[in-house]
């Protein structure tokens, strides 16, 4: 007998019961007698039986998966972000389905469609931007969404993250307070509502309560990635900026190392700051000053936020802001 066609039927036969006790024994129904229940799991061992999670999904209108939809894979900050809601997942015996969505607006759309299509019972939607297209598919989702490391500038999804406001607010003032008066705001696509209406909304309060106008050029708008931070020395340099609040760990470290490929002390002539306190902040030299947050707890935070959704729960706050911090390292004085 193949592995592969083993079926509660099998078992069932095999044990000479009823495929309702095979199921009791394999759903941990305590209604089994012990003797019956150990001839089963016997059985069980004997045909190396796996039970058909589509199958049980079927019958209790449950699939015990759940969707996590992830711009980026490689990216530090997303996946101790994964790290976390992973954890929680198996605590409460949910499965994991990962998509890796690159950023890409239509990609998002096809992950979503592939886990509905897989009846997930809920789903994680991390770092991009919730477009018009996105934002229906949530609405018609039977699974219920949360979002991870994005923003939605309505409140109506249910959210965790930082207050990103607040906290580039709070690291743009300290940079102020050490004589910078030209600091770029280096980000992600500006469109993006994480950015455009809650980072830069920060980094514009700072400007105004220390009395320093705003400059657009200022602006620096690049891809999320290592390269594409390196790539803004020659612009920064043009524009005489002496310092630089960056939205993204695998920026910043771009920028930074092309400011001391180019012989710019680092912070004697130029202070870094970033955003998301991963390991790469310590291992870049020097070692990169920066926003932290419980980037594991934000995780698993959404996570207990998802079981809690999936199971009908009452739930406090739809939009939950974890507390952040401010880390001094080398790159800023």
């Amino acid at each position: 007998m193949k592995k592969q066609n083993v079926t509660i039927y099998d078992v069932a036969r095999e044990a000479n019961v009823s495929m309702a006790t095979v199921s009791r024994v394999v759903n941990g129904n305590q209604n089994v007698k012990d003797a019956t229940k150990q001839k089963v799991l016997n059985i069980i061992d004997k045909l190396d039986y796996r039970p058909n999670a589509v199958a049980r999904g079927l019958a209790s209108k449950k699939s015990t998966t759940v969707g996590v939809i992830i711009p980026n894979v490689t990216n530090t900050y997303f996946a101790s972000l994964a790290r976390g809601i992973d954890d929680i997942a198996t605590m409460y015996k949910y499965n994991i389905i990962l998509t890796n969505s690159d950023g890409n607006n239509q990609r998002e759309l096809t992950s979503m469609n592939t886990l509905q299509a897989k009846q997930v019972d809920g789903i994680i939607f991390m770092g991009n931007e919730i477009s018009e297209e996105l934002r229906s598919e949530f609405k018609k989702s039977r699974a219920p969404v949360v979002l991870v490391g994005s923003m939605d500038a309505s409140g109506k999804i249910p959210s965790v993250n930082i207050d990103y406001r607040q906290a580039v607010y709070s690291e743009v003032t300290n940079l102020i307070n050490n004589g910078n008066d030209r600091i770029a705001f280096v980000s992600g696509p500006l469109e993006r509502s994480i950015n455009k209406d809650f980072r830069l909304k920060g980094y514009k309060d700072a400007l105004t309560d220390a009395g320093i106008p705003y400059e657009k050029s200022l602006l620096f708008e690049t891809d999320v990635s290592y390269s594409g931070g390196y790539a803004l020395r020659e612009r920064l340099q043009k524009n005489e900026v002496t310092a630089a609040i960056v939205t993204d760990d695998d920026m910043a470290a771009g920028v930074m190392n092309s400011m001391t490929d180019d012989g710019i002390s680092v912070p004697g002539e130029f202070e870094l700051a970033t955003s998301n306190d991963t390991k790469l902040t310590e291992m870049t030299r020097p070692t990169m000053s920066t926003i932290t947050q419980p980037l594991y707890d934000v995780g698993a935070v959404a996570m207990r936020l998802l079981t809690k959704l999936m199971n009908n729960e009452d739930i406090e706050e739809n939009k939950v802001f974890l507390p952040f911090g401010l880390k001094k390292r080398e790159s800023t004085k």
